[in-house]
């Protein structure tokens, strides 16, 4: 079963991590409309571009969810 893009997320956050991704996640856990349930880049890249101002760019979004992509499709 494939799991969301926010439960891959949260098995990166770090709470002391420094790395714009460990951050990403760690703001994301705390971003109440996160669309907790969604797959879809375009669905979750259109949220963060609207209401993601805790993404310092969308480069970070673009390296998770390649990560993300890499690990469903083992």
């Amino acid at each position: 079963m494939i799991r969301s893009f926010y439960e891959y997320l949260m098995t990166l956050r770090d709470p002391n991590g420094k790395d714009e991704i460990a951050q990403f996640a760690n703001s994301a856990f705390y971003d109440l409309t996160f669309p907790k349930q969604a797959e879809k880049y375009s669905e979750i890249s259109e949220y963060l571009e609207l209401s993601g101002s805790y993404l310092p760019n969308m480069d970070v979004f673009d390296d998770a969810y390649r990560m993300y992509l890499e690990r469903n499709t083992r």
